[in-house]
């Protein structure tokens, strides 16, 4: 994929495809932004606020073609297994921040 196809897609599964799916089946998080951070978080291997820009927008823009195809394919895997990857990765995000991960259903 081009960077250009790689940036549309992050954005149809991050702002779309991803709550959607979470919203109808229930996962542990289903906000747009959410996703981000998780996405963002492991395509950076911690907290991407400590390694890019938060000030300049988007800052899923300002990952490098590398990062940018594995925020990608964590996405695509995400939207494949579904709640119990989610899970996984959302515990690892707090975790880099400092915060319990939520309680198991």
């Amino acid at each position: 994929m081009s960077r250009a196809e790689l940036l549309a897609r992050y954005r149809e599964l991050v702002l779309g495809e991803l709550p959607r799916r979470a919203r109808d089946g229930h996962w542990v998080v289903h906000e747009d932004h959410c996703f981000g951070r998780i996405v963002l978080d492991h395509a950076v291997g911690g907290r991407w606020y400590d390694v890019l820009d938060r000030r300049r927008s988007p800052a899923f823009a300002q990952l490098d073609d590398e990062q940018l195809a594995a925020a990608v394919d964590l996405a695509e895997r995400v939207l494949a297994e579904g709640d119990p990857l989610l899970r996984e990765l959302d515990a690892q995000s707090l975790v880099w921040r400092g915060r319990p991960p939520k309680p198991a259903p």
